[in-house]
Order: structure tokens, then sequence, then C-alpha cells
């Protein structure tokens, strides 16, 4: 059977048994468990074992894997010397993209080093490749990417950002996030990773293309844009009649609807609540007032509800982390989701290769170029 859908919008094009997105009765769950549950009672890493290996780890188990994720955060000097080459005018999504492909030259993937190995690889040393070219580049300082007590990712990469231990409530309010983003079905990012897997590429390039694609401005980049959107209000009020006069010029609000969710996005209130909570102690705590004018503008005059995206923004920026550095966090956190599908799709592969619907000319005579215009 033929069917024709632009974007595939509404298409079932594989079977996963990872999560669910949207589903009458299911809401989002991760291998069966609910967003609302990971997100209160669980961590990023109890969330990345149960994606890539599963199932969730016991007590025992877990404390196993952060050791691992410990000892798995170091990069090698040739990597280190890639990172500094590479201009600090570099969107970091480009710094990531770039250091996880060095670092498969580095590390080939083998029968001894693959899928999951090389994906808690990824997920112990991302934010060592990310930090490491940006304090270079910013500070002119280069870090030791493995002396640090933090023993989660989130406490990690924010030890790394601010060169000192962070709050429990800065520290898991990322890692909140981090268990937010990690996985979300068939998204682009997603769907181009298991394109590549298809194909039975290895393990590196099939990151790589994820990250090439989240890189583009209608999949990740939205919590950035909507952070430079929030900064531009400094009450509620002019954030109403800023964002009336926005939507009356027809510009895009980014952070607002969601191709599959069509009543709300379960996780955006979970982030939010984490927005509230740090506006309280924060310098600029107006923001999360701003935030919400935006929000009851865009409910009430276009019917749309804010995404994961929204309220992450004010919410990583109340945890001090610069508006450049929220899509890479969404690769820290999504290697794992991505991770669990390149795996899932190679275990059960099939080529990905659908067809497409010609409407180019009709079959035509072939003309000597003597004989064109």
């Amino acid at each position: 059977m033929t069917v024709k859908t632009g974007g595939l919008e509404g298409m079932i094009v594989g079977d996963t048994a990872i999560c669910t997105v949207g589903k009458e009765g299911l809401g989002l769950t991760y291998r069966g468990y609910d967003i609302h549950d990971l997100a209160s009672s669980a961590s990023f890493e109890e969330v990345a074992y149960l994606l890539i290996y599963g199932t969730l780890p016991s007590l025992s188990q877990l404390q196993a894997y952060k050791e691992k994720l410990i000892k798995l955060r170091r990069i090698p000097n040739e990597l280190k010397q890639t990172l500094e080459s590479i201009p600090g005018s570099t969107h970091p999504m480009e710094v990531l993209r770039t250091g996880i492909s060095m670092l498969g030259t580095l590390e080939s993937e083998s029968a001894q080093h693959k899928d999951r190995a090389i994906a808690d690889r990824l997920i112990a040393c991302t934010p060592s490749i990310l930090m490491y070219w940006f304090q270079f580049h910013r500070h002119h300082h280069r870090i030791e990417t493995w002396a640090s007590e933090e023993t989660t990712l989130a406490g990690y990469f924010m030890q790394l950002l601010l060169g000192k231990k962070p709050s429990e409530e800065i520290r898991r309010c990322l890692d909140v996030s981090l268990i937010l983003y990690a996985e979300h079905e068939f998204n682009a990012s997603t769907f181009a990773a298991r394109v590549t897997a298809s194909t039975l590429s290895d393990f590196y390039s099939c990151i790589v293309t994820a990250i090439g694609t989240l890189r583009g401005a209608l999949h990740g980049g939205a919590n950035e844009e909507a952070m430079r959107l929030i900064n531009l209000f400094k009450t509620k009020e002019q954030a109403e009649t800023g964002i009336k006069e926005m939507l009356a010029k027809k510009a895009k609000i980014m952070g607002f609807g969601h191709r599959v969710y069509k009543k709300s996005d379960p996780r955006s209130d979970i982030i939010k609540t984490w927005s509230e909570k740090l506006s309280k102690n924060a310098r600029d705590g107006y923001l999360f007032d701003v935030s919400e004018a935006i929000e009851k503008v865009m409910r009430s005059e276009k019917n749309l509800f804010p995404n994961l995206d929204f309220y992450s923004a004010t919410a990583y920026h109340f945890c001090g982390i610069p508006t450049l550095l929220f899509t890479p966090l969404f690769v820290m956190s999504r290697i794992s989701g991505w991770s669990a599908h390149i795996i899932e799709q190679v275990e059960n592969n099939r080529l990905i290769r659908p067809e497409a619907n010609y409407i180019g000319p009709a079959p035509r005579d072939f003309p000597l170029i003597q004989e064109r215009e």
C-alpha cells in the first residue's frame, strides 16, 4: 500500500519498545515507566541505564554504572588538541558533532568496543568534550576532565561550567531536565539515527547523524530562541504587549505547540515547576513572570501550550547556563535515547528505504548539446 504524507506525519514507520509519545491513555513513558514518576524519583543515570540496558538498575547496579561513567569521563590528548583548534566562534553543536566524530577515529568501533560500551562512553564524556572547548576558548583554561568529586552527569557538567560544586537545587534541576530530554520516540534526530543504523554504519556515525539533524532550527534550538525572546522583556506587561505585536506581524514564537501532542506536553509542567523554584533566588527572577505572561498570551491568542523547550530556557538560565549551551545539553541527554534506538534498530534490522512520489517532467527526448537553446 502506498500512502503519501508530508513529513511522514501520522505514519507508523516501525516498532519500538523504548518509548510512547502522545498515545491515548499512555502519555509519555520510557519502557513503560511514566515520565512523572521518573522525573520525581529517578536520576538521569537510572534513566540512561533503563533506556540502554532495558531495565531499571538495582542499587548495586546503579552504583557500578555511575562508577563506570566516572572512569569514562577523561578525553584523549589528541581530542583535546582538536578541540583547541576549533574556533571559539563555532556553535557548540558543531563542536560536539566534530568532537564525537574525532573520538570515533581514536576509539573505533570493534567487537570489543561496540554499541552499549560506546553509548556509555559518549554519555560520560560528552560534557568533557563540550566544556573543554568552552573553557579553553572562553577563559583560556585547560580543564581537567576527570578531577571531579561529582558522581552525577548533571553535577559534573555544572562543576566544569561554574568551576565549583553546584547547589543541590541546581544539580537536581539539571538532572530532571536530562531525564525529560532523554527520549522521545521517532523524532527527526532519532529517526535519522535509525536510518543510518539501518545501513549497518558504525555507532559514532549514527550519533553524528543525529547531532546534525538536531542542529536544525525546526528540531533543536527552540529553548535557545525562547530564552532570547524572554530576555526582550522586563515586565509581564511588556511581554503581553510585545507578544501580541509579534503575533500580529505573523512572527513565529518558539517553544509552543508540538507535532505530536495536541493538548499539552507532559514534560512542560515538570520543568516549569523547577523554573519557578529557581526564580525565587535568581537575580533576574522576574523572567519567570515574563514567561508566564507569554504563555498566557499564546494560550488566549493562539490556543497553543508551552512545550518542554519553553520553560527549560528559564530553568537553565537560572542555573547559570549560557544560552548557547542549551541545545548541547539536549545532546548530552538524548545520546541515551539515540543509543537505545540504534541498538534496537540493529537488533531487528531492515534497511529503511521509503519511496518518493515523482512530480517531475514526463519522459522526453534527450536533445544533443547543439540543439539546446
